[in-house]
């Protein structure tokens, strides 16, 4: 995890015991999992009566740094050892690392199945339809004799529970061209894959 200064100068003034003091940081680190977590908790820090004596300028700016922590380390995964490095160069005590480690650990799986699921990503293809049509004629041409290919392809986007169809037409050689350019990307993924 690597954090830029003004993340690492928030994350070490949650542990200052000056400006946060040792009984309110476990509920602070509390209410910032909770925060992650749940999204009507993400401002109980204003209305917590535990932090009315805390300077409210200091304490958004602690909240913030342990938000980003939480966040970070539950997406990179990091283990106790990572997190606890980390809070040792931001000047935390041995106490605030475990109390720390205590409360976050237990919620990382949470905040991580939580994360997996923000993003965005391509709909899958998960099944394909076809339909050859031969024309004749049209109304500009006498004689057309083509065949054109009407292709749907479902899709499944995650997130949703009902397919979408994709739906377009190609002629025999945009068809081809098309099969040609899918065997080539899947012959690209193979290679990857065995690297």
């Amino acid at each position: 995890m690597e954090f830029g200064p003004q993340v690492l100068e928030n994350i070490a003034l949650a542990g200052d015991a000056a400006h946060i003091p040792d009984k309110i940081f476990a509920k602070l680190v509390t209410c910032a999992c909770q925060g992650v977590l749940n999204e009507d908790q993400r401002n109980i820090v204003e209305e917590n009566p535990a932090f009315k004596d805390t300077n409210k300028a200091v304490l958004k700016a602690a909240f913030s740094g342990l938000v980003t922590l939480i966040i970070e380390a539950a997406k990179h995964d990091s283990s106790d050892q990572n997190i606890s490095s980390l809070l040792e160069e931001c000047k935390y005590t041995a106490d605030k690392i475990n109390e720390f480690s205590k409360i976050f650990l237990p919620q990382k799986p949470h905040i991580q199945l939580l994360l997996g699921k923000i993003g965005f990503s391509f709909p899958h293809i998960v099944d394909v339809d076809w339909r050859l049509d031969y024309y004749i004629k049209n109304n500009n041409v006498e004689k057309v004799n083509s065949g054109v290919y009407l292709i749907s392809l479902k899709t499944e986007i995650p997130g949703e529970h009902e397919l979408k169809d994709f739906q377009f037409s190609c002629t025999v050689e945009q068809l081809q061209d098309l099969v040609g350019k899918l065997r080539d990307a899947t012959k690209c993924m193979e290679r990857i894959a065995q690297v």
